[in-house]
């Protein structure tokens, strides 16, 4: 019995570490094959190593077109296709309250969360598209918090908001082609980016959760691996939250 994502090429970005490297690990569970893209290259191989199959760990900035077309170029040059799962997981944060925010704060966070995703999806799905690839799906990382606010993170709400926006006009797009794009929106998940949050404040938002407490990545991953197989195959331009009920 084949599992649900045997076949398949799946390119997940900022899988180092997180929701990123917890994605590669479900996907590769349910059979895919894990291109893991990262900034941070030892991370990518360290988590490439610890995958099962054939598997590929490439450096990949998601704010530049130039390495973007490079990590393709690999991977079609090693498999002979390129992904037909794109798991847009790359962000930042650069916190700070609007009065104080710098200027290349704002432009950081919008470069890397919201021009990346755009950049990772323009070029795949045009990839996807030059190989005749049926059934592709790009799943892309938003945030509950571009729904609700988050003091001291008007540029990453803004950047999230964006992205959930840009999903439905990828997904009313590319639904000719055959490729699917849904956004995932994650509540107060357990990753590095929540590492550096003081206890008092992880207090008062766990407080905010109806469930009493942080969510964990394989929480997230989990509706990631569901929205890459084909048991999702009629959720298009859809917004998904995890988040514990916030």
């Amino acid at each position: 019995m084949s599992l649900p994502l045997s076949g398949k090429i799946a390119l997940i970005t900022g899988a180092g570490s997180g929701i990123g490297r917890a994605a590669c690990r479900l996907l590769n569970r349910e059979g895919a094959t894990i291109i893991v893209a990262d900034r941070n290259v030892e991370a990518a191989r360290q988590v490439a190593n610890s995958l099962n199959g054939d598997n590929q760990f490439i450096e990949l900035d998601v704010s530049s077109k130039q390495s973007i077309q490079n990590g393709i170029q690999s991977i079609v040059s090693k498999f002979n296709a390129p992904p037909s799962i794109v798991v847009n997981a790359a962000g930042i944060i650069k916190d700070n309250f609007i009065l104080k925010l710098e200027e290349d704060q704002f432009d950081d966070v919008i470069r890397v969360n919201l021009k990346g995703t755009f950049l990772m999806m323009q070029n795949c799905a045009n990839a996807m598209v030059e190989k005749n690839i049926v059934n592709g799906t790009i799943i892309n990382l938003g945030s509950i918090a571009s729904k609700i606010g988050n003091i001291g993170q008007a540029n990453y709400t803004s950047s999230k908001a964006g992205v959930e926006a840009m999903t439905k006009t990828a997904s009313r797009e590319f639904g000719k082609f055959g490729i699917r794009v849904n956004c995932v929106l994650p509540g107060f998940i357990n990753t590095p980016m929540t590492e550096s949050v003081p206890e008092k404040v992880k207090d008062y938002m766990t407080m905010q959760c109806p469930l009493r407490r942080f969510g964990n990545p394989e929480e997230v991953a989990e509706v990631i691996a569901f929205l890459a197989s084909d048991k999702s195959s009629y959720v298009n331009g859809a917004s998904i939250e995890v988040t514990g009920g916030i």
